[in-house]
């Protein structure tokens, strides 16, 4: 069990049968009235966020997220295979459970898999990844003095937008958190 006075950024805990991760925390003593917390509560399974008061002693359930890596392996329709690094076991996913985390990976990539009572909710691809460009328009000279960019499709099927100065067939870095171009690979 964690108090509410007890808590901390990244913290996970139930209530009322949701999962809640604490993205911000502030404990508050009015000079009037009774102490309480001010929280920013993310729900882990729906991605929604809330901002909630706590009195300091409510008591909730600590949810313990297990966080496995597996290797992602192939899609068949609406299932995401992946493979259990250790026991070599093949795990299939619903799509609606990944959503977008796996624009940018490509088959044999390790992922995170995380999880709440046996119940996988999210997909964590790695942070970087290194994608081929198998189509851009070509730069046009004199458009490289400003920060413009173009649109690129990499092999994954997905666009990003990269500076005027990459061309097809070149190898890029993306960052999966925010979708954009970081450099050269």
């Amino acid at each position: 069990m964690i108090s509410a006075g007890d808590f901390r950024n990244g913290i996970t805990f139930e209530q009322d049968g949701n999962i809640f991760q604490i993205i911000e925390f502030q404990h508050v003593k009015p000079g009037k009235g009774s102490a309480f917390v001010r929280t920013k509560i993310k729900n882990i399974i729906s991605g929604s966020v809330i901002e909630r008061t706590y009195n300091p002693n409510e008591k909730f359930e600590k949810a313990h997220i297990l966080t496995k890596e597996m290797q992602y392996l192939y899609t068949d329709s609406d299932l995401f295979y992946f493979m259990d690094l250790n026991s070599f076991e093949q795990i299939p996913i619903e799509k609606e459970k990944i959503g977008d985390s796996l624009d940018f990976v490509k088959e044999n990539t390790n992922v995170k898999i995380m999880s709440h009572k046996d119940n996988i909710f999210a997909v964590e691809p790695p942070n970087f990844v290194d994608l081929k460009i198998i189509h851009t328009e070509p730069a046009v000279r004199g458009n490289t003095a400003t920060n413009a960019t173009k649109p690129a499709t990499v092999e994954t099927g997905v666009i990003v937008y990269v500076p005027m100065f990459i061309e097809k067939d070149e190898i890029i870095k993306i960052d999966t958190r925010n979708h954009k171009y970081v450099e050269r690979a």
